[in-house]
């Protein structure tokens, strides 16, 4: 694994070996990012099951302005933690959290994220309850914007209250879905008519 671009360009991440752990793939994570790419800048980003810290690492290296980790796997934790001091990343901009991500959803009390990255283990297909938590949590915001992947096969719903999918790519048995809150929908529709008056 490798972080793609930024000032930790061509950086390999550390190589591991843990059954638990499935990367997100080079393509989809350029997706991602080249989806974000005027949102990044400062940003203010959550990694929800971090794994080894790639994602929030390629947002830091995109100058994210700080990354919450939240991953309930001490062996991944270790992991992301061996990444951090790998490309000697400045201590004040991560915090990393051991809990359940359900839970920390539930129990968010801060501002809410800009962005929001979630990778849940394959083998639980609970994507759905991720976003359904996301839904009702303080961390989704007015102006907040998720990445999510899930399985083909697995539940997934194109509205979860005010949250809405927005973009859907599918790699084989895998879909990264992108969510926002409605009203920001509402707000480019009302931009991209005032720009055709």
């Amino acid at each position: 694994m490798r972080i793609i671009a930024g000032k930790y360009r061509g950086h390999q991440l550390v190589a591991f070996k843990a059954d638990h752990i499935r990367p997100t793939t080079d393509r989809v994570k350029e997706t991602i990012f080249n989806k974000l790419q005027f949102q990044m800048d400062g940003a203010n980003v959550a990694d929800l099951f971090c794994g080894t810290g790639n994602l929030g690492i390629e947002a830091l290296s995109r100058d994210a302005s700080f990354c919450t980790f939240v991953e309930k796997n001490p062996k991944s934790l270790t992991i992301t933690r061996q990444n951090f001091e790998k490309l000697k990343i400045p201590a004040n901009s991560y915090k990393v959290i051991c809990m359940d991500v359900i839970a920390f959803l539930k129990s968010y009390e801060g501002e809410p994220f800009d962005i929001i990255f979630a990778d849940p283990p394959f083998t639980e297909k609970m994507a759905h309850f991720v976003v359904e938590a996301a839904s009702g949590s303080a961390a989704f915001g007015a102006h907040t914007v998720m990445a999510i992947e899930s399985e083909r096969k697995e539940r997934m719903e194109d509205r979860y209250g005010q949250l809405v999918r927005y973009s859907k790519n599918e790699y084989g048995d895998k879909i990264l879905s992108m969510f926002c809150h409605e009203s920001a929908l509402e707000e480019d529709s009302q931009e991209e008519e005032t720009d055709n008056e």
